[in-house]
Order: C-alpha cells, then structure tokens, then sequence
C-alpha cells in the first residue's frame, strides 16, 4: 500500500491507547525485518532514517527505499525523516518521498525553534506530510547531557506551532544501554495539561516494559522511538552466524541469516506496544 503520514498512525494509536514504534532503520536488511514485524503483529510501522543513516546512505534513495518496502506490504508504513535539523533537510526529505519530518531544533533559543517548526509546518503542508517537533533536549547515556522540557516551554511552543507530534524530554534518553530511563511521571502528567498534541519518546529502548505499557495507557504518549536494543540484537546474531559458519563472507548472506532474529523480537516490541 501507499505510505501514510504519522498522523494517521498516531490518531489510530490514540484510538486503541496505544504506542507507535519508530523504528531507527540502517540499512535494507533490518528495514524488511520491521516492515514483517509488523505484518506479523497486524501493527502498523514507522521506519526512521535519522542522521548516521543519511550519512551513510543519500536521503532519496531512503526515500524510495522506504517506498518500496510500503508497496509491497499489507500493513501501514510510514517514511520517517529523523532529527532534521534544517529546514533544507525537511524539505529534502518532502522531495524523496517521506510522508513525516522531524524538525529537532531542540538547542535552539524557543523562539528560534518555534519559528525554524513553523516554517517547516508550511513546507510539509503543501504536500500532507507529518511533522514532528522537539523541545527540551534528549541526550545520551555516555555523551551529551539532558535538558528536561520545562512546562512554560510545552506552554508556549503548544500555542505558537501546529505539528503532528511533540517529542518531550522527561529522563528518557539517546543509546541506553545499562540501566534504565527513570521517567518524571509528573512533569509528563503536567506537560499534557498544555498540551493536546500526541507526544513522542525517543530512547525507547531505555525504557522498562512495564513503563512503556503505563506511558501509553495513563499518559498520551503515542509514538516510542526503539533502536539500541534492536542493533545490539542484530549485532549478536550476526556474530552468532559468523561463528557458526566462519567460511562465510558473503554480506548478503550473512545478513539474510541475522534478519530472522531482529524481525522476531521487533514483532514482540510491537506486540506489547500496539497490541497489549
């Protein structure tokens, strides 16, 4: 089917008190396995190309990679730009083909990144894209501290902008890997009481099970971005593959056998998210 905008998706998951998952995709390979994830689990999927993968790979052919995978597939798909940090980025990714931008101006002054989502907001909305916006900053578990969204900035940037999703930061963090996220359960609670937009986590993988389920049922939080424990996944049972059959060199193969594994447990997170 064609690509469908996040707003769809988050709508649907408001609908049934659920989380969307956006999935940090690097490559083909763990693309398909989450687009079959969610065929299996009937859910629908958010693939995400964030800065290290446009790095690598040119933003239109993300596009159109993304666009392939959604044609073929019997669930929703959505084509999701990352943490755009321009206006040129967004309106790069408009022209490949995404149906959803980020816009993180995140360390910006408030009024700068209020003005940088609104002029994104009018570049998307000549084609019916989604946009995603971010205030306060998410940062890393081994690298860039947090700065936790404040109220008056939920406030103010809820009044001034009109995106689809608001990505907040409340002890969620980037690349956790140890541990786990401790969530300021009121500061959220608060959040909500300025804003009606569907909020955005990033870091998902931080986040215990338990706390995923809670965020979706008693808070409005309707998309969940998970990477970290999908790589390390992948990472493992890629090396389990090498080691099982040290003459194999071939990367198709190789990663053909891996992909069984990501695609299983990208099905369980979206068992749990969507259909729990």
């Amino acid at each position: 089917m064609p690509l469908v905008t996040l707003r769809k998706v988050l709508s649907a998951a408001q609908d049934r008190q659920g989380l969307a998952l956006g999935f940090v995709c690097q490559g083909w390979e763990d693309s398909r396995a989450y687009v079959k994830a969610g065929e299996a689990a009937g859910a629908p999927v958010i693939l995400s190309a964030g800065p290290d993968a446009r790095a690598n790979m040119p933003v239109q052919l993300w596009g159109e990679m993304f666009r392939e995978l959604a044609r073929s597939a019997s669930v929703p798909v959505v084509a999701h730009l990352d943490h755009g940090r321009t206006l040129e980025e967004c309106e790069a990714a408009i022209d490949a083909g995404f149906s959803s931008v980020m816009i993180d101006g995140s360390t910006l002054p408030l009024a700068e990144n209020i003005a940088l989502t609104n002029a994104v907001s009018a570049a998307a909305g000549q084609y019916g894209v989604s946009v995603e916006a971010e205030i306060g900053q998410v940062g890393y578990q081994d690298g860039a501290a947090s700065e936790g969204t404040t109220l008056e900035e939920a406030e103010a940037f809820a009044a001034q902008t009109h995106v689809d999703a608001l990505a907040i930061s409340v002890g969620n963090l980037h690349l956790q890997t140890k541990d786990h996220a401790q969530i300021d359960w009121q500061r959220l609670a608060e959040i909500e009481t300025v804003t009606t937009m569907p909020l955005v986590l990033h870091g998902g993988s931080g986040i215990l099970p338990a706390d995923r389920l809670r965020l979706a049922r008693e808070h409005r939080v309707r998309k969940l971005n998970v990477g970290t424990e999908l790589r390390q996944c992948f990472g493992a049972e890629i090396r389990e593959v090498l080691d099982a059959d040290p003459a194999l060199f071939d990367r198709t193969a190789i990663l053909t056998r891996a992909e069984p594994a990501l695609q299983r447990l990208a099905e369980a997170l979206l068992n749990r998210a969507w259909n729990a």
